[in-house]
């Protein structure tokens, strides 16, 4: 079997909204950097974790870790004890409960040719538990509502109902460098419905080639997304207000343009990108040339820098207090909130103009309550 699946369920988002995605996407590289490569190696430490506190052997992958540091310790220490956490909370319901580390699933009766590998399931007569890992600290990842975790949940659902018997899913999303734990809940028999009536017909056109395309957010995690025509026709939709200033536009005509903006800016940028990377292979492009771009001075030996300084009678060095990671970093996040918990603020935030689908509450200030009181 491949190492890597047609339809990946991480890419489930993608792929149910925009199923032509996949065929475009077939046969281009994948350009994992090195995020992705600290993301894996906090998913091999995470596992040895679970492992080693199940009592299960495994070699410590510590020794060839390029990015092991404080950080990637307490995150993988901290999922570590969640799933043992959640095995005992089965354990005390159903004692042939057992936690499946880092499980592959078989998800060929939704997707077709699909597998997948779980980070974490924990199966118990009544409730079964899927947890994902995310140890990246860019996007937030919900758990509501997330077809990757739905379809492990499937997958896992599939394995192990002949040892158990599942009323109730628990997903649960855990990525401590960006919120931390999120989870939801839902019977087995509307999981199976949304397999079924959505994700079934969904993979089916995917697989096929079938469908259209269907630029939208999802677009930042698909290798084609600087090919893709559909995209680029979408961000150009903009061109028909003729950059016209901004106040010379109706109400009407900024609401249809404020949704395109965040894709527009995602869109120019992987567009430059893509481009500068072809320049750079030897392509051409009209009108354009490389060349140097600005650089600083810096410092060729900072150790000769600060001895010459100090020879010289001054003090080359400024203290600064490290910011609150760096601190927790440092302390340990344990410690870092027994010492410094007391003395944290957290300042109001800059408004910002969201869609109205975003979970944060509306902003007021004095201005608006007092305009409304009047």
């Amino acid at each position: 079997m491949a190492d890597h699946a047609k339809l990946s369920p991480s890419g489930a988002y993608r792929w149910m909204n925009c199923p032509r995605s996949v065929e475009l996407s077939c046969g281009l590289p994948d350009e994992a950097g090195e995020c992705a490569a600290q993301g894996t190696e906090a998913h091999a430490l995470a596992e040895f974790k679970v492992r080693k506190a199940m009592g299960m052997a495994m070699p410590d992958p510590r020794g060839g870790m390029q990015f092991l540091d404080a950080e990637m310790e307490e995150a993988t220490d901290s999922w570590a004890l969640m799933a043992m956490e959640f095995l005992a909370e089965a354990k005390a319901a159903s004692p042939g409960a057992f936690c499946y580390p880092e499980v592959r699933l078989n998800l060929s009766r939704w997707l077709p040719e699909g597998f997948g590998t779980a980070d974490a399931v924990i199966g118990a007569d009544g409730l079964l538990t899927v947890a994902d890992f995310k140890y990246g600290s860019g996007v937030p990842v919900e758990a509501e509502g997330n077809p990757q975790l739905r379809i492990y949940a499937l997958g896992a659902m599939d394995a192990l109902d002949w040892l158990y018997d599942f009323d109730r899913v628990r997903m649960v999303i855990f990525q401590p460098r960006r919120g931390g734990f999120r989870s939801c809940e839902m019977s087995t028999a509307d999981l199976l419905l949304w397999g079924d009536l959505e994700l079934r017909p969904a993979a089916e056109a995917a697989y096929k080639g079938e469908g259209g395309f269907k630029p939208g957010d999802w677009c930042r995690f698909c290798k084609a997304k600087t090919l893709c025509r559909a995209r680029a026709e979408e961000n150009l939709k903009l061109a028909r207000y003729d950059f016209a200033p901004p106040a010379e536009l109706e109400d009407h005509e900024i609401e249809a343009i404020l949704p395109m903006l965040d894709n527009l800016e995602s869109w120019a940028g992987d567009v430059k990108a893509y481009a500068l990377k072809r320049a750079l292979e030897g392509h051409a492009w009209s009108g354009f040339k490389l060349v140097e771009g600005r650089s600083n001075r810096r410092y060729s030996d900072e150790k000769a820098v600060a001895d010459a300084v100090i020879g010289a009678g001054f003090d080359p060095y400024e203290k600064s207090i490290l910011g609150i990671t760096d601190m927790q970093k440092m302390l340990g996040r344990k410690k870092f909130d027994e010492l410094l918990g007391g003395l944290l603020v957290k300042p109001q935030g800059k408004p910002t103009l969201v869609p109205d689908t975003d979970k944060r509450p509306a902003f007021s200030n004095a201005q608006s309550d007092f305009s409304q009181e009047v």
